[in-house]
């Protein structure tokens, strides 16, 4: 006799999604007992950032779920998109023009670490850790400095900026003007990323993404079928490594900086966001999947932000706070209670399944 198989209760959505709301009112329950000031251009502003970061997070879905090749050189792409980006804009460059050329040199830093890995057969971590240390010098090169200030200069939102703020006067007055900026980000942000999606997508859906994708479900087999797998797994860490180079590009335009540090530990934040996203939308296709991958980003930074805003008080008369230093051991723990959390599941239902 074999025993009836449980749904666990977090896979149903409905459990999910009422749990990370529960979760972020009493964020806000906290934040605003503790007497902090929350402002909803906070709100946007995780969005917008969560919106920039989501390319990460599709960068991170090609490599880590698609090819399963772990590769850490997004540390090293995303400050060299930032870079070439700020770069050419402080030299008169149109802000616009720079967005390929990001994608274009993550992409050589992707194809760096698979040749490497391919090519003389070194493994997938180290060589894309050799890839990330010298790309912090190329990235000094470029730069000529650690840091480049975006100050009076056009970027990507400079041609709406004006235009966007009065027509939010004329709707709201001066109090929703002062949003615009992050409304401006959201949409502009928001455009580009699913049109980069929908491409993605169908891309996937080609012979060649196709082939792509069977390279990580069974290279042995992708093999038989006279498809070379270097060539295939060279060409997805070029797409993932564009996309996070393209990521860096935006974050330095609506920050206002390049910093040559800014990549450092993405692999987490966006390892985080993939995740999230698979927890909450349980994807069943690429589409959804790259779906997932944006939202599980902006549910990161949502919750950053919410966790940035709790002020919880001491015995003591002080208050306990999460700081902005405190952010990557918080990611860290979130991944890996995920992941702890995942293997749980996995062995429960594993037990559930076992003939009695």
């Amino acid at each position: 006799m074999q025993q009836t198989a449980q749904v666990p209760i977090l896979k149903h959505p409905w459990v999910r999604w009422s749990a990370l709301l529960a979760v972020l009112a009493v964020a806000l329950a906290i934040a605003i007992a503790g007497g902090r000031q929350i402002s909803f251009n906070i709100w946007l502003g995780a969005v917008a950032t969560g919106l920039a970061f989501s390319l990460v997070a599709l960068g991170v879905y090609i490599t880590f779920r698609v090819l399963d090749f772990p590769d850490l050189t997004i540390d090293g792409s995303m400050p060299l998109g930032a870079a070439l980006s700020a770069t050419l804009i402080v030299a008169g460059v149109n802000a616009y023009v720079t967005l390929p050329v990001a994608f274009i040199g993550g992409a050589l830093a992707g194809i760096a670490t698979a040749l490497i890995a391919t090519r003389l057969k070194i493994h997938s971590l180290l060589a894309s850790i050799l890839v990330t240390t010298g790309l912090i010098s190329v990235n000094l090169r470029i730069m000529g400095r650690s840091n480049i200030p975006l100050l009076n200069v056009d970027t990507i939102f400079t041609p709406f900026a004006d235009p966007f703020r009065a027509w939010l006067t004329g709707i709201g007055g001066e109090q929703l003007a002062r949003l615009s900026n992050n409304i401006l980000a959201i949409l502009l942000f928001g455009v580009i990323v699913f049109a980069v999606k929908f491409t993605l997508d169908w891309f996937m859906r080609t012979e060649i993404g196709l082939a792509v994708r069977a390279t990580g479900d069974n290279r042995q087999m992708v093999r038989a079928l006279g498809v070379n797998s270097d060539r295939m797994i060279v060409l997805g860490l070029a797409v993932s490594n564009g996309l996070v180079a393209l990521a860096g590009a935006f974050i330095a335009q609506y920050q206002g900086f390049a910093d040559v540090n800014m990549g450092l530990g993405l692999i987490i934040a966006g390892l985080a966001a993939v995740i999230l996203g698979e927890t909450f939308f349980r994807p069943d296709h690429f589409a959804a999947a790259s779906t997932a991958a944006i939202f599980g980003m902006i549910i990161y930074r949502v919750a950053i932000a919410a966790a940035l805003v709790i002020s919880i008080p001491l015995p003591n008369g002080e208050n306990f706070t999460i700081d902005a230093q405190d952010v990557k051991l918080v990611t860290a723990l979130l991944v890996l209670g995920s992941l702890a959390l995942a293997q749980w599941q996995k062995n429960r239902n594993r037990r559930t399944r076992r003939p009695a």
